[in-house]
This record gives structure tokens, sequence and C-alpha cells, in this order.
């Protein structure tokens, strides 16, 4: 079985752990630090704050920007549950809205027309690691946090994700872009946000009480992201090659291959393809041996029991995930592709 997700790891990631397990420092410390800087350093966001989680990133990022009770929050209704769940930790109220049905990313006019005087931010993410149209969401005049879980190394008009929003958030989870198995990070320009954010993540040895959490990073996670961050660009080169071939494929078989507009930079997290007869695809690439999937597993407003997202719909009725990641090999590319042709000729 070819896989849908898989980490690749080397003889470095290796030594960056066992370099830490030496030092009999686990915890946060110094490596954490390191990361924290190098991560800033290479998005081009002024400061890091890791947390144990991308959902930790989000809860903290809502806290630090004063969302509670009362609040609205609007955020995509074609996303995993994740950034739903960070919303009600804060007590506040989550509003959907529909996306692009080309490029999967929230619709930025389907925001405008969701925002009262209650909404206190947008969560953004760059759905599958293509940039959304930031300038489009900018200009609502809301503060916007930056959903960078799956996109860490993509790019908007020459700049790199998670350097335009109040906040922007990561993800090191072990099939992400850059993993670490798990892990998180907060990056924002201004220092006030951060120290709230760096406030909040651990609640030991403080001046005074407030509610504060347990959200450390590990020396451990730090270390192996460290280690990956340095591979990050091979990786994306990887995978832009990979989906290369898959799109000379798509163009010779009447599929079309992901849409990616002008100045919008796409680091393939997923390669996604849509065609009518999804549920077919997939079982019959799981039968040859090749892991498809759905992107998003159910939209939120299935789970909320709303109605009104058409293009949500439609993309969650067509839409596949065939394995792209940078230890894919060219013989299970190939094998992939071959699959696909033999189903669309059948």
């Amino acid at each position: 079985m070819i896989p849908h997700s898989r980490p690749s790891l080397d003889a470095q990631d290796r030594a960056a752990l066992l370099s830490v397990l030496e030092s009999g420092h686990l915890s946060q410390g110094k490596e954490v630090a390191r990361f924290e800087d190098e991560l800033a350093s290479f998005i081009g966001s002024g400061t890091g704050v890791a947390v144990s989680s991308g959902t930790a990133a989000l809860h903290l990022s809502l806290i630090a920007l004063e969302v509670g009770s009362g609040d609205e929050v609007i955020l995509p209704s074609y996303v995993c549950p994740a950034i739903l769940n960070a919303v009600h930790y804060v007590s506040a109220t989550p509003v959907l809205a529909d996306i692009d049905p080309r490029t999967f990313n929230m619709d930025a006019q389907s925001v405008r027309r969701r925002i009262t005087a209650k909404t206190k931010a947008v969560i953004l993410p760059h759905m599958l690691g293509l940039a959304a149209d930031i300038d489009d969401f900018i200009s609502l005049g809301v503060p916007i946090i930056e959903d960078c879980a799956l996109s860490v190394g993509g790019d908007y008009k020459g700049r790199h994700l998670g350097s335009f929003g109040a906040l922007s958030v990561f993800s090191f989870y072990a099939t992400k872009m850059l993993s670490a198995g798990e892990g998180g990070m907060v990056l924002c320009n201004e220092e006030a946000l951060a120290g709230a954010v760096r406030d909040l993540r651990d609640y030991d040895e403080k001046a005074d009480y407030r509610v504060r959490y347990n959200y450390k990073m590990t020396d451990l996670q730090a270390a192996l992201g460290i280690s990956r961050l340095k591979k990050l660009p091979f990786f994306i080169e990887r995978r832009r090659k990979i989906a290369d071939r898959y799109r000379r494929l798509l163009e010779t078989v009447g599929l079309s291959p992901p849409f990616v507009p002008e100045g919008c930079g796409h680091v393939f997290y997923r390669y996604v393809v849509l065609m009518e007869q999804a549920d077919e695809f997939l079982a019959w690439m799981n039968r040859r041996g090749v892991e498809c999937r759905r992107p998003v597993f159910r939209p939120l407003h299935h789970y909320l029991g709303l109605a009104g997202y058409p293009c949500t719909e439609e993309v969650h009725r067509r839409a596949i995930s065939i394995p792209i990641y940078p230890s894919l090999t060219d013989a299970e590319t190939m094998e992939i592709t071959q699959q696909i042709k033999e189903f669309c000729r059948r």
C-alpha cells in the first residue's frame, strides 16, 4: 500500500534527537528558544512562541486578541475541526464562511457579508498549501490570524506566508509540511501580543494568578523541527516536482490540476483533484494499493447543522487527495499515475 502520508526522517534528524537525549534536558529549553528564533527568521516575522500544538497556538492567539464570550470569529466551513474547537475554547461564536471553489480557500466576499459589530477576528487558513489572496482579507479591517498549518514555506507576492496577519499559527504534527511529531508555534510582529502568548503557555513561577495553560513544547520536538526546517526548501521543491508530474498526467485524461492564482504560491501539502465519481475513484485506488482520502473529512457546517454553503458542498462532494510527500519515490509516483490513467480510461 502506498500511504496517503508518510514522514521522511534521516540521520541528521536522529542525530538532533540524540543530542537532546544526551543533554539530559528534555522539556522546554534552549532548543525551543532556538526553534522560535529560526522559524521567525525564516518566515520574516518578528517573534515566535513555541507551544504544544497548532490548536494551542490558535487558542492562545485568540486570547491574546482578547476574544471571548459575545465575540464572533469568522472561519471557513471547509477546514478541520481544530479551528472550530479553538473558537469554542474561548467561548466565542463561530461564524462560518463559504470557499472559493477553484482554490478551496475562504472566499473574501463571503467573509465580508458576515462581518458585524461583534466580529473580533478572522482565522484564515491557507488551505492544502495554497496561499489565500491575503490582500482581500486585510482590507476587511478585522484582525487576521493566518493559519499556516498546511502551508509553511509558502509565499504570497514574494513574502512568506505567516508574515501578514496580526498573528500566524503553525502546526508540526507528524504529517505536516514541517513535522516534529507534535507541536505548534505563534508568530507575530507586535511584541505585546507575543508577550501575552508567552505568558499564557505555562503557569508556573508567575507573580500573579490568572488561568494559564500547560502548552509547552519539548526540546525534543524543537530539535527535530530545527533539523527539518533546514530541509524545508528541498521538501517543497520535491513536492512541486511531483505536482508537475501529476499536472501533466491530468491534462491527458481530462481532469483539471489545482488552480493557482497569480501571486499565490503553492507548496502542495495535498494534491487535490475534483471529479464527479469521487467515491468510485477512492474505492478503485485503495483496491489497487494507493491510499487516497477526502482532504477534509466533513465540513464544519455539517457538524453544526447549518445550510447555505454551496461551494463547500460542491468541493466536498468531488474532492480527492492523492499521495504527495517528499519521500514518495519516482516508482510510487509512476504507479499512482498509472492507476489514475486506468480509472479515467476504463
